[in-house]
């Protein structure tokens, strides 16, 4: 019978690279992070190298030296001509740290807690649905008994968070808003970048009294102080600041939906009438068929947070029950998107 059945085998309906792709995944991506650690991009910020000086700089042999430099170049952030390997725009934009959308610092949070996304700490997380991070304790809680740890996850914050931030105030007619209250702003990458593009606004980051210290030197960097400021406070004990324009990134997806909820009828309480809010966050699709970005940011967020990414009409249907109008969904940044809505 077993002969009977092998004898009618037929080649397979697809090609088996979905398979491999999640091997090479998990082997080729962190080359990109060991490029980073070993300062191969700032090595090449000079200028174009062969693999002999880049082996003599970073003390590494070219076999080790090869395939970290191939794996960048495949992906689009190395380019190699003439024996020659060179920074592409890509890498200049985010791994170079004189740049102001510099993405390293969040890359060095990922390199100093890898052990969250390694697969026994993942299937934990997933069996548990309970994070991880530092020994499965709180995050926020972790932040504020350890200064150490909150500046750098503040600095990773930042560092995610430029790019788009000097993107997004451009998107929006924001001109009638005056103040924006920058809700659990970390860094205030957004309230700067929103300052920047939109010269009448004035900004309010609020967060914890460590982080708003943090940020203050954020602010300082850009000469903003006279814009932008922070209140120190909890967004969920403490009575919000004044502000017609409430913005929210990367906060909704650290919490369940409930929590999000209190958030937005929040947010409705505090506005006065044209009040806008924006979340900002990577989106699933309607139906939660994807995007793989957004999939792998909740993936991200089971290691991290008890949250999860969210789709646009979950968004749109919770503002529409606290009583937002004219609730609206926009593209910003790479994988970002913006729901926004108006108190009537």
């Amino acid at each position: 019978m077993a002969q009977d059945t092998f004898s009618n085998i037929q080649p397979p309906r697809v090609d088996d690279r979905p398979v491999w792709d999640v091997i090479f995944a998990v082997y080729g991506y962190p080359a990109l992070l060991l490029a980073h650690r070993l300062k191969v991009f700032p090595l090449l910020a000079a200028g174009p190298r062969p693999l002999a000086d880049i082996c003599d700089a970073l003390k590494i042999k070219p076999r080790p030296a090869e395939a970290i430099l191939t794996v960048a170049t495949a992906l689009g952030f190395l380019s190699l001509q003439n024996g020659n390997y060179a920074l592409t725009p890509v890498a200049e934009e985010y791994l170079l740290e004189k740049s102001p959308s510099y993405f390293g610092y969040l890359w060095d949070l990922m390199i100093d807690n890898y052990q969250v996304c390694s697969f026994s700490s993942l299937e934990k997380a997933i069996l548990a649905d309970a994070p991880q991070t530092y020994g499965g304790g709180n995050i926020y809680q972790s932040h504020e008994e350890q200064i150490e740890l909150l500046h750098r996850f503040t600095r990773g914050m930042h560092s995610m968070s430029m790019a788009s931030a000097l993107y997004w105030p451009g998107i929006l007619d924001l001109s009638r808003h005056k103040m924006m209250l920058d809700i659990g702003g970390s860094s205030g990458a957004h309230s700067i970048g929103a300052a920047l593009r939109l010269p009448n606004l004035h900004a309010l980051i609020l967060d914890f009294p460590q982080v708003c210290e943090v940020a203050q030197g954020y602010i300082a960097q850009y000469g903003l102080q006279a814009r932008v400021k922070t209140h120190e406070s909890s967004i969920w004990c403490d009575h919000w600041p004044a502000a017609d324009l409430h913005f929210f990134s990367n906060i909704y997806h650290d919490w369940p939906l409930e929590k999000g909820h209190f958030l937005t009828a929040k947010s409705f309480e505090n506005l006065e009438s044209g009040g806008r809010i924006i979340i900002h966050e990577m989106l699933y699709d309607d139906e939660k068929k994807g995007p793989f970005a957004s999939a792998a940011f909740s993936m991200m967020m089971m290691g991290w947070t008890e949250g999860k990414q969210y789709s646009g009409l979950e968004f749109s249907v919770m503002m529409k029950e606290i009583g937002f109008e004219d609730i609206q969904i926009h593209r910003a940044f790479g994988y970002y998107s913006m729901v926004t809505g108006l108190k009537p």
